[in-house]
């Protein structure tokens, strides 16, 4: 195998004509990568991803070639994909109105190009599912807001349709089959790739604690932060830190991991029905 990339959180080997990638313990937020790993993060979040693979396989195709076949020590962390030409477009669902998409909203009553109702809050439920897309940044800088004319600029009118289309679709479904666990789904992002034959397919990791919002059904009310089965519990303790949200990052107290991974956890066993063990 020869080592392809090593990023903020993901490992990609290369392996004949197939990818290995393999989900580190490493967490990343605001684009920089902690140095305080959190202990099975990796392989909850390839153990849900794989859930996720499985749910929505008749909605959109993946890259998964199979999560056994990999090298003995990625066991459990590591899934074998088939490459792609990755999309350069981070593909962003909005049920809900938080985090970056608040704030952009507060500013200009929109969220990348999308005019939404006055007098949202936090948390607010938007009248139906957005697509607010994000640039991919090069290593090192922040991923950018953009919107839908800017992907129709990158890629195309009739792949930019379809991208947003394939979004918006897995959000709905990812969304449908999580509150029936009474889980909400706030945002989710995607990214996808071309195949060889010309077929869109999901690509990386899917409705995972690292890449979507996920708040609890029974104690959501907006209007006020709520209890995150996510990163978002990261991203506030880093906040409260003072950290400047520039590398290098602190180290996180043994506490903030703890509840962290008890978080990952906790939504993985209520959206697969599955104990951690």
């Amino acid at each position: 195998m020869e080592l392809l990339h090593s990023g903020k959180v993901r490992d990609v080997y290369a392996d004949g004509d197939d990818l290995i990638l393999v989900a580190s313990d490493r967490i990343s937020i605001y684009d920089v990568a902690l140095p305080t790993p959190i202990p099975d993060k990796g392989r909850l979040l390839t153990a849900l991803s794989l859930w996720w693979f499985e749910q929505l396989a008749d909605l959109v195709p993946n890259h998964v070639i199979s999560a056994t076949d990999v090298p003995a020590e990625f066991a459990g962390r590591a899934i074998r994909c088939q490459r792609l030409d990755m999309l350069p477009v981070e593909c962003v669902a909005r049920g809900y109105l938080t985090g970056g998409g608040l704030r952009e909203y507060e500013r200009t009553g929109a969220v990348s190009g999308v005019p939404l109702p006055r007098g949202l809050g936090e948390a607010s439920i938007l009248p139906e599912p957005i697509f607010t897309p994000s640039s991919k940044a090069p290593m090192g800088e922040h991923d950018e807001p953009i919107t839908y004319d800017d992907v129709v600029d990158k890629v195309g009118q009739a792949t930019a349709e379809r991208l947003r289309q394939i979004t918006l679709d897995v959000y709905r479904r990812g969304a449908e089959l999580a509150a029936d666990r009474g889980i909400l789904v706030a945002d989710t992002k995607l990214e996808l790739g071309w195949a060889p034959d010309g077929t869109l397919v999901l690509a990386d990791e899917l409705l995972t604690s690292d890449s979507s919002r996920f708040w609890p059904a029974e104690s959501y009310q907006p209007g006020r932060v709520q209890f995150s089965y996510d990163k978002q519990y990261v991203r506030d303790w880093a906040t409260g830190s003072g950290w400047d949200k520039q590398g290098p990052a602190p180290d996180m107290p043994a506490e903030v991991v703890e509840a962290t991974r008890a978080r990952y956890v906790d939504v993985y066993e209520k959206l697969t029905g599955n104990r951690w063990e």
